[in-house]
């Protein structure tokens, strides 16, 4: 299963759930952020290849549905709540989305 994580500059919470997704067996995951000037900003290349999109916050998900709302047709996206106020790979992060995406990933 294809898995995109949106946040905002692609350079904390994102990139840090992309990367508990290296070398696992039953997802593969990539990340993006919304806003100019992120480390890889979403485009509908990444919509398109996504089965499931997690959004770090709702605002995420709003400028998702603004820009993008015909990539977005039948796509699952799921808004975990997630602060940015964490750093990338921080542990109480990692903990945060292990609890949060286990309700949508069973093979987690």
């Amino acid at each position: 299963m294809r898995l995109l994580f949106i946040c905002s500059q692609n350079k904390w919470r994102s990139l840090t759930a992309e990367r508990l997704f290296d070398e696992h067996a039953h997802y593969e995951a990539r990340s993006a952020g919304t806003e100019p000037g992120a480390r890889v900003r979403v485009d509908a290349g990444h919509l398109g290849w996504a089965e499931v999109i997690f959004v770090m916050e709702r605002r995420h998900a709003d400028r998702l549905r603004e820009k993008f709302a015909d990539e977005l047709r039948g796509k699952t996206l799921v808004t975990l709540r997630i602060p940015d106020k964490y750093p990338f790979g921080d542990e109480r992060l990692i903990a945060l989305l292990r609890e949060k995406l286990v309700a949508h990933l069973p093979l987690l």
